[in-house]
């Protein structure tokens, strides 16, 4: 009885009621601004509530958190700019949607699903915390590998049927990716003796480049023809049975989220795009294909990036080990107020613990009502004008590289990234590959010399594939999915057939 009142109390405080309804209202719109990241957001609120009680500074941390993410969604789906990196696989279905006049459709879909992934990870959250944390820490170094590897083949299911140049890119992306200074050996790679590539390149500044001013250039060739605001289909609410039937795969890719999400370093990222392949393989009958404006494509990455910061919280609040960057701020506000994070938080602060509970319950219901209230309100985007919104979105852009850093450098790095993406258009080669690379590549690099570091020999490092039960679950899903990126079971089903 004690902790469901616990539990309750942001909704009985209105003190903690109001900042979450805050929190998550100043998320969203934040969140939907490219370049101004969920990590830079929360980090701003920490430094502004340091001086506040504990739980309204937490109130206030959680509504942002879970609004940011969600909030990335509508540039994704708008604009085709990804507002974080746990937005990128959200564009891949949601920008063709809102360009065949479906933006409403996309908009409601990606926030009753966001909602559906929040709810599950707060209900873990909540019931098998430790059960989870237990089983993440078991993660070695070469299960990250075979996690990051599972995520690199999703480049077949992003490269649109030019597979070879998915590759391609796909590597280039992992070059990319791998610049700056060796975390291992404290050496340099590809920095060309330049001290400003030390740190390596930013991702969200390559996102806002490839995404971002890559479409801006590719629309500019467009200009004096129709735009999406000429077609945009009548606002109707989906009925109930066409939001449920969606429901299966979304708790499918929820759990997904959660997990991935309870894996240190990880992030809703790296669990958005596992959740996109999961449900491209598992969908038999989308309503377009994947790629082209499929409904069950928005649907998973948003249900489970949104259910990956459920996951997130638990090594946090269970171990006192960050789950991702912005669960790393939360550890500095409880260390500024003199909480130690860790196994004992939940049993000397349990109230603590519920409370946050609550607060995350809270905010995806606020999720849920701000989401659904302002569809109209961001709809507008695709009615204006591309003479006077694509200017405007390249301000955005450029002031969003600029604030990561206050830096230029990163400026002109966007503005590279941005005519490669546009070369990379008009060439027809995918651009979501090379992005891929560029998220997965760093964790390939350290989990694989990490994992042969600690191995005795090739013959030791080949074994370790198979000697723990989670690291041979693995392999063997990732030597399935190998076979069936290359439709081997396919060929031999048709020659059992002609035989």
């Amino acid at each position: 009885m004690e902790t469901i009142q616990q539990i309750l109390t942001p909704l009985l405080n209105m003190n903690l009621f109001f900042l979450v309804a805050a929190g998550t209202f100043g998320g969203i719109i934040l969140g939907a601004i490219p370049g101004l990241s969920v990590t830079l957001t929360v980090a701003l609120i920490l430094s502004l509530t340091y001086s506040w009680e504990l739980l309204d500074a937490l109130a206030l941390m959680l509504g942002v958190y879970f609004g940011g993410v969600f909030g990335g969604s509508r540039a994704s789906i708008l604009i085709n700019m990804p507002g974080g990196p746990s937005n990128v696989a959200t564009s891949f279905d949601g920008y063709p949607l809102a360009q065949k006049g479906e933006a409403r459709m996309a908009l409601t879909l990606s926030t009753i699903y966001s909602f559906v992934g929040g709810i599950i990870g707060v209900i873990v959250l909540g019931t098998l915390a430790p059960l989870v944390a237990s089983f993440a820490i078991n993660f070695s170094q070469r299960d990250y590998l075979l996690l990051a590897l599972l995520g690199l083949l999703l480049v077949g299911s992003l490269s649109k049927g030019a597979t070879a140049k998915g590759i391609f890119a796909a590597g280039v992306g992992i070059l990319v990716g791998l610049i700056g200074m060796d975390t291992i050996g404290g050496g340099t790679r590809f920095t060309f003796g330049s001290l400003e590539l030390m740190s390596g390149v930013n991702f969200i500044i390559a996102l806002l480049g490839l995404f971002g001013m890559s479409e801006i250039l590719f629309q500019l060739r467009e200009l004096n023809q129709k735009g999406v605001a000429t077609f945009l289909k009548k606002a109707v609410f989906p009925p109930l049975r066409f939001i449920l039937k969606f429901l299966p795969m979304s708790l499918r890719v929820s759990v997904i989220g959660v997990f991935v999400g309870a894996l240190p370093g990880a992030g809703g990222e790296i669990a958005a795009l596992l959740a996109y392949d999961h449900a491209k393989q598992t969908v038999k009958k989308p309503n377009r294909e994947f790629g082209e404006g499929a409904h069950e494509g928005v649907i998973a990455p948003e249900a489970a990036n949104s259910a990956a910061i459920g996951g997130a919280l638990i090594p946090l609040l269970t171990l006192g080990i960050p789950g991702d960057a912005v669960t790393a701020i939360f550890i500095g506000a409880l260390f500024i107020h003199g909480l130690q994070p860790g196994p004992l938080l939940m049993e000397q602060s349990g109230d603590l613990f519920w409370v946050m509970v609550g607060s995350s319950f809270l905010a995806n219901i606020f999720i849920l009502i701000f989401g659904l209230l302002i569809v109209s309100l961001f709809i507008k985007i695709v009615t204006v004008p591309k003479q006077i919104l694509l200017p405007i979105i390249a301000v955005i852009t450029v002031i969003g590289s600029y604030s990561i850093n206050n830096s230029m450098t990163d400026v002109y790095w966007m503005l590279g990234f941005g005519i490669v993406g546009f070369i990379m258009k008009i060439n027809k080669i995918p651009v979501a590959p090379l992005v891929l690379g560029i998220v997965l590549g760093p964790l390939i690099d350290t989990s694989f010399r990490r994992a042969y570091m600690g191995s005795e020999g090739f013959g030791g490092f080949l074994y370790g594939f198979i000697n723990t039960p989670i690291t041979l679950i693995l392999t063997i899903l990732f030597i399935f999915t190998v076979l069936g990126q290359t439709n081997l079971f396919a060929t031999i089903k048709t020659k059992l057939k002609k035989s």
